[in-house]
């Protein structure tokens, strides 16, 4: 019989398949993820302009990256993003490429920043100890960058469209009202996803 293949360690034995496997839930996860973000955009408590539109899209955005992974909530990400591209209404008010252009598209594609501040931030502080704090620090300064982010965006697009604005405005209209929000909603998406993370594995 020829010899069972081993790990690079030489411990572990690879069975025919587990990359292949792996590969499909991990892709299974990405897209789950994908529509829990689509389907959280959706849930909207309507404000009059120009403010922005309360969503769950930012605790989504929160869960796939605790439970994913900066790297496959990145490819989540992407996806999500290029499903708005095509045309298909995955942003919030069912809508799809148009918002991601108008004054409010700077916060959706702000969302990228989280991933990255949680890896920056879990390469600083490393070791397993030190996941946890990494992760809710680069979850909140990500939001925080992306807050920025968006805003710069909100006031180019407004100027452009309705006159000049101040940042205090754009800030009143789009960051104030929610800060307080997003930081339940980081709350809860920590608590779920270690929850979820125990029942599943993505390795």
């Amino acid at each position: 019989m020829e010899k069972e293949k081993t790990d690079q360690i030489g411990e572990k034995p690879l069975k025919k398949g587990t990359n292949a496997i792996s590969a499909a839930k991990s892709a299974a996860y990405i897209a789950s993820c994908v529509a829990l973000i689509s389907v959280c955009a959706w849930i909207t408590i309507p404000l009059p302009p120009p403010f922005v539109q309360f969503t769950l899209q930012t605790f989504a955005v929160f869960f796939a990256v605790i439970l994913l992974g900066e790297w496959r909530s990145s490819l989540a990400l992407t996806a999500y993003v290029l499903l708005g591209l095509i045309g298909v209404p995955v942003f919030s008010g069912f809508n799809a490429a148009p918002a991601l252009f108008g004054p409010t598209g700077g916060y959706i594609v702000g969302f990228f920043f989280i991933p990255a501040c949680v890896f920056i931030f879990k390469t600083i502080f490393g070791g397993e100890d030190g996941k946890l704090f990494a992760t809710i620090v680069g979850c909140a300064i990500g939001l925080l960058v992306c807050y920025a982010f968006g805003t710069a965006w909100f006031i180019f697009i407004y100027t452009r469209l309705n006159g000049a604005v101040t940042i205090f405005a754009a800030l009143s209209w789009c960051v104030f009202p929610y800060v307080l929000p997003d930081g339940i909603k980081l709350a809860l998406a920590i608590l779920l996803a270690r929850r979820v993370k125990k029942l599943i594995r993505l390795y």
